[in-house]
């Protein structure tokens, strides 16, 4: 991963040390809800407790694949606090840099099963001064944040208060030694007072290596309605920007002026709700192995497809080598693929593609 500030494997300018993860996540993380039967939050008797974070779902991702991960937060000295320490540790990621906050607590949240994009989704919120929100440049160790090959960052960290917006504009600050810096817009409209003031989102893109933005968040966000080309025109700044267009697939543009399209396989969707974090951290996992920019979106599709077919926010990816074959698949098989639930724990997922191609 080479991009015009380098991630580097050596100490870079000005003495920068040698990184010793992968990826650090810095965000805040919820305790999810989820419902047991479909319904109104009003009418659903029950709930099953999980994870639930943008930033946090991406390290847990790349943990469970074989990457380091390194996850920097704040959390409630409370009960929930230690759950959400306990879960992401599970799931292999380091959390030395989380930080209690003994005055403020563990945000929690409530959804429904539907997807978000629809009228019956409901998400019930209880983070306002969470001990994340408290996060700012000057509670947070630059040298920690520095950790890593590549840090990843969202907008929604930029959402939680006025001192989480400093600490984004410092951490996405263009400077000599610092790691790649990933940013995911994840606009989500109901974090915003004024919706104008979404529009800092683009400028914090603006100082990112990498970026991901949905087409649909460029339209809601910063008024782009002219598809992924319109999207780069406003957006020239980072080395790579990838643009996903939901089902339709996602484009990715390079610093040299490359455009790299990949059509998304067939999925049978069980709920939506971090997909575009499991695709962040499949590109993620493909660039740190230095694959190609098909293999790269490739990667995102599948690692997307894994959560769109279970309830939660995270699955289980697939293997490495069995998401390699899918990716390594020619176009036409590519283009039949299908996939269900379950698909990860079944290694012949593809097979049957290659050979309806290969049949006269």
């Amino acid at each position: 991963m080479t991009p015009s500030s380098t991630a580097c494997d050596t100490p870079g300018p000005g003495g920068a040390p040698a990184p010793d993860v992968d990826v650090v996540c810095l965000g805040e993380s919820m305790v999810t809800f989820l419902p047991r039967h479909p319904g109104r939050l009003a009418d659903v008797p029950s709930f099953d407790r999980a994870i639930g974070g943008a930033e946090s779902n991406v390290a847990c991702t790349l943990a469970r694949t074989g990457h380091t991960a390194r996850w920097i937060s704040r959390v409630g000295a409370d009960g929930f606090g230690d759950h959400l320490l306990a879960a992401i540790a599970d799931c292999g990621v380091d959390v030395s840099h989380v930080r209690r906050d003994p005055r403020r607590p563990t945000g929690i949240y409530f959804r429904t099963a539907g997807d978000r994009a629809t009228d019956a989704h409901e998400v019930a919120y209880y983070r306002a001064g969470s001990a994340a929100s408290a996060m700012s440049a000057a509670t947070v160790d630059p040298a920690a944040a520095g950790s890593g090959r590549v840090l990843h960052l969202s907008g929604i960290t930029a959402a939680l208060s006025a001192d989480c917006l400093g600490l984004m504009r410092a951490l996405t600050a263009r400077r000599p030694g610092r790691p790649l810096v990933s940013f995911d817009v994840n606009h989500r409209p109901g974090l915003w007072r004024d919706p104008a003031d979404a529009r800092v989102l683009l400028d914090l893109a603006r100082g990112a290596d990498l970026v991901f933005v949905g087409e649909d968040e460029a339209a809601d966000a910063w008024g782009l309605t002219g598809g992924p080309d319109a999207v780069r025109a406003a957006l020239p700044e980072p080395a790579t920007l990838v643009v996903k267009r939901g089902a339709g697939g996602a484009v990715a543009y390079d610093r040299h002026g490359g455009r790299h399209a990949e059509p998304a396989p067939r999925v049978d969707v069980v709920a939506a709700v971090g997909a575009g974090d499991a695709f962040a951290a499949g590109y993620l996992s493909a660039a740190l192995r230095d694959l190609p920019v098909p293999s790269r979106l490739r990667y995102g599709h599948l690692w997307a497809a894994a959560v769109l077919t279970v309830p939660g926010d995270l699955a289980e990816p697939p293997a490495r080598g069995h998401a390699d074959r899918l990716s390594a698949l020619d176009d036409a098989a590519w283009g039949t693929l299908h996939l269900g639930p379950g698909w990860t724990n079944d290694t012949t997922v593809g097979e049957w593609a290659v050979e309806e191609v290969r049949t006269p």
